[in-house]
């Protein structure tokens, strides 16, 4: 399989290397492949949290006094340093002019007491409400930027446990019922860029990015357990209304998505100024280990356009590439792009309606979706089932999808081609396995 693995890498570097284009055609931009590491030295003043009377303890919240070292980079412009140690603390607020950068053995950890932080003005699964403030905040950050070597733990397992308790007793609880913090949370920004740094167990989603643009996330490690106890919605990076990013060298292995491209949801969706649909988004040089999709598109999703998932590598995931199909939402998957792949997943391509908590909020009629333009190619995957796929044309359209160049083996081989409207099959081999 490493043969295989680096064969194919050599075989395709040749087509990745003409690849300028985004699916629609049009060119991808100079910036997705010039960049730099992030130097915290050249960003300002370093204000070492310990110089200004944080402690090193990781059992007393800090949030006071973390917050007021923030506070003072803001008024001079600065980066904010976690030192070696654990430093645990609740909501934070970064601001114009701040950056974070955790050194090696550094970790800035959440408390698990959910009075520890704020509730405020946020996005949240596809609606713009009061809710609780993640660990890490910032709004408005031109030039933000998250660096170093160190972590930031969600510790999440209290929150874990507590979701699952609630569900035996309301099984239809929702993550709004359960309330809890996500980990990194962005939102009306540009030019941000997180690099290096590992973010774990996460309460709720890991790093949610919201109306922002020019957003680049390089060699993160982000993590969350499916087992001995599940992390609920601990999705890894959460696209929401974005456009212009680039995920490149990042290890995922979550319980929920990986990667999962919002933007809103319910019957007018489409008709909310503050929704919107993500565009040119490149993700490459990935590896992931156990999560339920490497990319998915919603579940509260309008629009996205312009997505390129490549040149990387799964493991246990479920599914390779996700079209949540939501029967209460207007929704609008075209032009994506999934290629040079290799690993194993569940299924292959995942297709279905997607009912889960349905509301038509009293509209009459069900708003129609599509999905089109969907591109997989240069793929060697192991899975059991090559094409997971539900008819539903009262629903949503299929068309203009091509597979080209797949070697896959599965246990269901199956695959109905009269489901897509334009179905171009090139050089194609699934095999029992």
């Amino acid at each position: 399989m490493k043969y295989l693995f680096c064969l194919l890498f050599a075989l395709t570097a040749t087509a990745v290397a003409a690849q300028q284009t985004f699916p629609d055609g049009t060119p991808i931009e100079p910036w997705f492949s010039e960049y730099k590491p992030v130097d915290p030295a050249a960003l300002g003043k370093q204000f070492v949290v310990t110089d200004y009377g944080v402690v090193r303890d990781s059992n007393l919240v800090q949030t006071a006094a973390l917050q007021a070292v923030i506070d003072r980079a803001a008024g001079q412009g600065g980066v904010v340093v976690i030192p070696e140690g654990v430093y645990l603390s609740g909501s934070l607020f970064f601001k114009p002019g701040t950056h974070l950068h955790i050194r090696k053995g550094g970790v800035l950890k959440g408390s698990d007491d959910i009075s520890n932080f704020a509730i405020v003005d946020t996005r949240i699964e596809g609606q713009s409400l009061p809710y609780f403030a993640a660990l890490v905040n910032a709004d408005g950050v031109d030039g933000f930027t998250i660096s170093g070597e160190g972590t930031i733990n969600g510790n999440g397992e209290r929150y874990w446990r507590s979701f699952w308790l609630r569900r035996k007793v309301i099984p239809k609880c929702t993550n709004m019922d359960e309330l809890r913090p996500r980990l990194v949370y962005i939102s009306n920004s540009r030019n941000v860029q997180l690099e290096g740094v590992t973010f774990k167990n996460s309460p709720f989603w890991t790093t949610h990015i919201y109306n922002s643009q020019y957003v680049r996330l390089l060699d993160l490690t982000i993590m969350a357990p499916s087992e001995p106890v599940k992390a609920p919605s601990s999705d890894g990076i959460d696209l929401d209304v974005c456009s212009n990013v680039h995920v490149k060298g990042c290890y995922l292995s979550v319980n929920d998505d990986a990667i999962a491209l919002k933007g809103g949801k319910g019957p007018w969706a489409d008709r909310d100024s503050t929704n919107g649909g993500n565009y040119n988004i490149l993700i490459e040089d990935c590896r992931y280990g156990f999560c339920h999709s490497a990319l998915t598109c919603g579940s509260e999703s309008i629009h996205n356009r312009n997505i390129v998932l490549r040149r990387c590598h799964v493991d246990r995931a479920n599914r390779l590439l996700w079209l949540k199909m939501r029967p209460d939402t207007p929704q609008n998957y075209e032009y994506i792009l999934v290629e040079d792949i290799t690993g194993n997943a569940n299924s292959f391509l995942f297709v279905r309606p997607w009912t889960q908590f349905f509301d038509l909020k009293g509209r009459k009629d069900m708003p129609m979706s599509y999905s089109s333009h969907v591109t997989m190619r240069n793929i060697d995957l192991d899975c059991d089932t090559f094409f997971n796929v539900r008819q539903a044309e009262d629903q949503y359209k299929l068309s203009n999808f091509t597979f080209e160049n797949l070697n896959v083996r599965a246990k269901n081989t199956d695959c109905d081609r009269s489901y897509v409207s334009g179905f171009e099959w090139k050089n194609v081999t699934v095999s029992p396995r």
